[in-house]
Formats: C-alpha cells, structure tokens, sequence
C-alpha cells in the first residue's frame, strides 16, 4: 500500500449579510464567510490538503474562482466530491483527515459532530477517519478581532 500526506490552508473574512457555512453545516452567526463559493473554510483546507497529497495542484486550479463561472456561489461540499473523485483518478482514497479552525466566535464544540458526519458522508468514509478540532487565537491576529476564520487541515491518502 501506498500512503501520502497533504496539507490544506484558508482563510476567509467575516461578513454582515452571508451565511456561515462550516464543515458543510450552516451556522447560526450573527455574521458569514466572504468568498467566490459559500466560502467554507473548513472543506477548503481539505481540498487543498487532498489534492496536495495526491501531488494535483490546488482548489484553485481545479475549480478557478473567476465571476459568472459554474464554481460561483457553489455548495463546498460539491466541490469537496469532486476533489475525492479527482484524486481517485491516480487510485487514491482517503486515509483520515486531521482539521483544526481557528476561530474567536461563534463556538464550534456543539457543531463538531454535525460537521464530521457531513463530511463523511460525503467523502464516503468512516466518521472516525475525521478529526474536528476548533480552537480561538487567544484574541491576537485577525481570527482574534473576529475578522475572518482560518483552518487548518492534514490528510493522509492511500492506494493499494
């Protein structure tokens, strides 16, 4: 068996007037996520972590945020499909995936679940091959004046 590991990173400014879209889920917030897709963070990271593992450039490449195209205001989660079939075309599957977002508000623990289930749905693994870990930057930087939310997420492929 062939293993390989992949690193993902994003970040989007926080908004009046968006949804707060967050490992697939919608959360209650007074304020949302700014970006060409529903901006979510959290399934970002993973894509870029997924498609890094597999050496397949990034989100970016695959799906170019460019106004009026196909990918504008796109669900996170077709994209995140798309990327689990892209890195299957090289005979690759998930691992397990280790994601951290980094956030001062709202709290994420009472939506972790929700969110691991989501994703595993969609990836089409196990719940347990999905670690969710929320975590505040002490108020310092832009997640800690409540400007944007990052994530961070770490991935492990295989292929037999």
């Amino acid at each position: 068996m062939k293993i390989r590991v992949g690193f993902g990173y994003d970040v989007h400014c926080l908004v009046e007037g968006r949804d707060l879209w967050l490992g697939g889920i919608k959360i209650e917030h007074t304020m949302g996520l700014l970006g060409h897709s529903d901006a979510d963070v959290l399934i970002h990271a993973l894509c870029d972590a997924l498609l890094g593992a597999a050496n397949m450039r990034d989100i970016g490449y695959h799906f170019p945020p460019v106004k009026g195209n196909e990918f504008e205001d796109i669900d996170s989660k077709i994209l995140l499909k798309k990327t689990i079939d892209i890195i299957a075309t090289k005979g690759y599957r998930l691992g397990n995936a280790d994601i951290t977002v980094a956030a001062e508000r709202p709290k994420l623990n009472p939506h972790i679940e929700a969110m691991k289930q989501c994703l595993a749905e969609v990836m089409g693994c196990d719940v347990d091959d999905i670690s969710i870990k929320a975590t505040t930057t002490e108020k310092l930087g832009f997640t800690g004046r409540q400007e944007g939310i990052a994530a961070y997420a770490t991935v492990l492929i295989e292929k037999d």
